[in-house]
């Protein structure tokens, strides 16, 4: 949509695509709860109102839309949906447009915090690259399947043994962990090369 801003930077892992039903099991994405039930709809008003602030436009309801949404938003907030359920129906409120503007950061707001409170036990590198693609996603920017691969494979444990292959986040290069290092980085090669490369461990993800 035209006024809406950037939502940050962004890197998407190209592994193996998702059947449309989202994430299998055990997947993060499967986890219930009532995720957004500490957001009543006047903080969603309050987030939209920030947004418009900061990007000088003018905060507004949408006469056609705004009391539907927040009867969606008050009835959907008690009922435990998984993850992904609750970011397709942040996506849906964006598309529906309860406000004038900037729908898309709105709701992209809520999914990031969500997610960085849920994921806080991941490094902040990972904790950060699954919070932008979430945002991403709701915002429009990025598709489905996408999103679902990258949370997939950033959420990825990062306890990594010799012999693992791994790749780095963005799926440029891929090789096979050599041994970890005593200050916990890990020592890799890269396919079809000789070098041996140090990395954290946040910054790789499991291949395959």
């Amino acid at each position: 949509m035209s006024d809406e801003t950037a939502i940050g930077p962004l890197a998407t892992p190209d592994g193996g695509r998702h059947p449309s039903g989202g994430g299998g099991l055990g997947s993060p994405l499967q986890t219930r709860a009532a995720f957004i039930q500490n957001w009543d709809w006047q903080s969603v008003v309050s987030i939209n109102w920030g947004a418009c602030e900061r990007g000088r436009a003018r905060h507004g309801l949408n006469p056609h839309t705004h009391q539907s949404c927040e009867e969606s938003w008050q009835a959907q907030r008690s009922v435990p949906l998984t993850l992904l359920e609750t970011l397709d129906f942040l996506k849906q409120q964006h598309h529906d447009t309860p406000f004038l503007f900037f729908n898309g950061n709105t709701f992209a707001t809520i999914g990031r915090e969500l997610t960085l409170a849920l994921f806080s036990d991941l490094p902040p590198l990972r904790k950060r690259e699954i919070s932008s693609v979430v945002a991403h996603y709701i915002a429009g920017v990025l598709d489905r399947d996408a999103m679902i691969d990258a949370v997939e494979t950033v959420s990825q444990s990062a306890d990594w043994k010799p012999g693992d292959r791994v790749k780095t986040l963005d799926s440029s290069l891929r090789g096979t962990i050599i041994r970890i290092l005593e200050d916990g980085r890990v020592l890799w090669q890269p396919d079809g090369s000789d070098t041996e490369l140090n990395a954290l461990p946040e910054s790789l993800a499991r291949e395959g």
